[in-house]
């Protein structure tokens, strides 16, 4: 799926190696730690759509979206029905910087408001603020503190359509 210059693939077990190159770096590390490689069974999980993003066919990010109601422990599961959650990380270091991120987050979120969802929630860490920049420039708003979650210490963000 493409939206403007940005092209959407589900993610499988063959970008395996890929998302490993990606997680191993310094600037994805800073934010998302050690991360486990997707098996079978996550992939097949529907609470969550996995994509790695391309530009100009090239494979540069990750990103993720999924029900903020598929846990019922989850810090946003007090949104209204058809909320969605998103997350993501630039893999290349050399398209940080460029506009990218802003431009294929834009892209997934115009996705999901098309679908219905009637809020995206974002929970980056409060020391993030390159992300946080990002975020606000896109319309998403901090809605309460900085807490801490199963995740790790979020900023709990919210844009509406």
């Amino acid at each position: 799926m493409c939206a403007t210059r940005h092209c959407f693939c589900n993610v499988t077990l063959d970008d395996h190696d890929l998302l490993k190159t990606w997680q191993s770096t310094p600037h994805v590390q800073e934010w998302w730690g050690a991360q486990k490689p997707f098996d079978e069974e996550d992939l097949a999980d529907p609470r969550v759509a996995r994509w790695i993003v391309s530009y100009a066919k090239r494979p540069f990010a990750f990103m993720q979206d999924y029900t903020v109601h598929g846990w019922d422990d989850h810090h946003f599961a007090h949104l209204p029905k058809g909320a969605r959650g998103i997350d993501q990380y630039i893999g290349d270091p050399g398209m940080i910087g460029a506009g990218h991120g802003s431009a294929f987050i834009s892209a997934r979120m115009q996705v999901l408001f098309d679908e219905g969802a009637p809020v995206i929630a974002t929970d980056p860490h409060p020391e993030n603020h390159r992300a946080i920049a990002v975020y606000r420039k896109l319309g998403f708003e901090p809605f309460g503190p900085p807490q801490e979650t199963r995740w790790g210490l979020i900023v709990p963000m919210l844009a509406k359509r």
